[in-house]
């Protein structure tokens, strides 16, 4: 309903509210076919993981059912074709590797091993193939957000906030996508790839640990309901919604839409996303 009502207020943002809608229903009703996993670690193994940095949930945890992970893949690309966040030449590319599974098992949990930190020694440059489509990062991002949305949920209790300080998600190691600002001032940053939440310092660079107030820039929109912290070391931004100023939650799909024109104003600063 938040979403509708963004797309009749701001016309302008139809076509993306369109896309995530329809992204959200495809992630929905995977995600309700996904069994919560029963993962049990050592207590000591887990402390070991905080401390390092490493993230929990290792790709053996995520209870993948391989077809209905091809479903989402494909029908993921077709939505991003559909709303031209995708080319042709990409789509078709996508499609035929979804088609294949001996391709692309190996290739997700090559992906996801590079780009979780879980397993040391992984160097993500090499976690898509040589030759692969420049988008292949965010349909996986999308198609395997379900099954790792279910890994957070069983693992919320598990991560010590008195460990974890770090800019990463702590259940499967993406960059966080949005963040948000409680009524209590403390900053809470939202994974782009598992959605999870976890707390951070109010004002340091999640992206390159710049804690210099000086050289953080930060500007909200003029009701005050978003913000956008950007840092001036490594010219990375990160919006956020300043829970503050708004009788709701944080709704990452909703105002990661509303947020658009601050991606533009962010950009024009020279800062990367």
């Amino acid at each position: 309903m938040e979403l509708k009502e963004l797309g009749i207020a701001h016309p302008e943002l139809e076509s993306a509210v369109a896309m995530q809608l329809a992204l959200m229903d495809v992630q929905r009703r995977i995600q309700g076919r996904v069994p919560l996993p029963w993962i049990q670690s050592d207590a000591d193994w887990l402390a070991a993981q905080q401390r390092a940095g490493r993230p929990i949930v290792r790709f053996g945890d995520i209870p993948l059912n391989w077809s209905d992970f091809r479903l989402t893949f494909r029908q993921t690309a077709d939505i991003l074709y559909r709303y031209e966040a995708l080319d042709r030449t990409e789509h078709q590319e996508i499609l035929t590797l979804g088609r294949d599974g001996h391709r692309l098992e190996p290739l997700v949990s090559q992906w996801y091993q590079a780009t979780a930190g879980v397993e040391p020694g992984m160097n993500p440059s090499d976690r898509t193939p040589a030759g692969s489509p420049a988008s292949l990062d965010q349909v996986l991002v999308l198609a395997l957000r379900p099954f790792l949305a279910r890994c957070a949920e069983a693992l919320v209790q598990s991560v010590d906030p008195k460990i974890w300080r770090y800019g990463h998600c702590p259940f499967c190691g993406w960059e966080p996508e949005f963040a948000c600002i409680m009524p209590s001032a403390e900053r809470r940053l939202v994974c782009g790839r598992c959605l999870a939440q976890w707390a951070f310092d109010a004002l340091a660079c999640p992206f390159c640990a710049n804690a210099d107030r000086s050289l953080v820039t930060s500007f909200a929109t003029r009701d005050g309901r978003y913000r956008v912290y950007a840092c001036d070391v490594c010219r990375r931004y990160l919006k956020a919604y300043d829970g503050r100023h708004s009788t709701r939650p944080v709704l990452v799909s909703v105002d990661a839409i509303a947020t658009l024109p601050l991606d533009a104003a962010a950009m024009q600063r020279g800062y990367v996303g």
